[in-house]
């Protein structure tokens, strides 16, 4: 049986959905996390598959194969990977920022950000506190996923900053948030090869069931049913396309850079 990573994000909910409904699931388990989560029980065998930060395959890129053409990216704004700030971002100099716990890209892509956009040599702590407590004790605080989202909808005073669309505003490029990766060891599964091609047609539905899909989705119990069908519409892509492998690229680039990976990573996609 085939082991599935299945992101808790709203950025996700129309793949999983139709590749649920569409195919039979019956060979696969799935098993649900935060991206961060998720990245520890690949590292460790614990899963076979999933869409994984992209900078966990920059850091350990021995361990994995990369399935084509499929990512979770944004070309320009995402929406869903925020910085909440109480003053301009280019005057956080000096100040901490406090960092979601549950993806590693979007804490990493941040730094990069503050260092090379901004010019601003900022302290880092991981938030442990609830998103309403920190936004009110911190200079500035990164969320991603349901909770930024859930956040721009509180009508805060803050500075809210896309890092999706700052990051397409600097380089003119997408960003690709999370990569679909195997272990090595399934690489040639023959269940692995049949899961790429029902991904692939999923991936190929979603954009004509996003209104039916809606009535699904659990989402929908608190985001307005039009910002949830133009965020999946709008902000999220699953595709790896040219343009995005170079997006990708330049982040790992400019991750060795700063020194937050020990090399620039060779691409291998597995041979489907």
């Amino acid at each position: 049986m085939l082991r599935i990573g299945q992101i808790e994000y709203s950025n996700c909910t129309p793949l999983y959905h139709l590749l649920r409904e569409q195919f039979d699931c019956g060979g696969y388990e799935f098993v649900s996390g935060v991206p961060a989560e998720l990245n520890a029980l690949l590292a460790t065998g614990q899963i076979d598959v999933c869409p994984s930060s992209s900078i966990e395959y920059a850091l350990h890129p021995e361990r994995y194969r990369i399935l084509p053409q499929l990512s979770i990216s944004s070309n320009g704004a995402v929406a869903s990977v925020l910085l909440f700030s109480r003053i301009p971002i280019e005057e956080l100099h000096g100040q901490t920022i406090k960092l979601s716990s549950e993806s590693a890209t979007s804490v990493n892509l941040l730094k990069i950000l503050m260092v090379q956009r901004y010019n601003c040599a900022c302290s880092y702590t991981v938030n442990s506190q609830k998103t309403a407590d920190a936004l009110d004790s911190s200079p500035a605080l990164l969320l991603i996923g349901d909770a930024a989202l859930r956040a721009s909808m509180t009508g805060t005073s803050m500075f809210v900053y896309d890092l999706g669309s700052i990051w397409r505003d600097w380089t003119g490029l997408p960003f690709v948030f999370a990569l679909w990766l195997c272990r090595n060891e399934v690489a040639a599964d023959p269940h692995l090869v049949e899961l790429f091609y029902r991904l692939i047609e999923a991936k190929r539905l979603a954009p004509l069931h996003h209104e039916r899909i809606l009535r699904y989705a659990h989402e929908a119990s608190w985001m307005p049913r039009e910002r949830l069908l133009k965020y999946w519409r709008d902000n999220i892509s699953y595709n790896l396309e040219e343009e995005s492998v170079a997006g990708l690229m330049t982040f790992y680039e400019k991750c060795y850079e700063l020194e937050l990976i020990k090399s620039v990573p060779i691409l291998n996609f597995t041979a489907i």
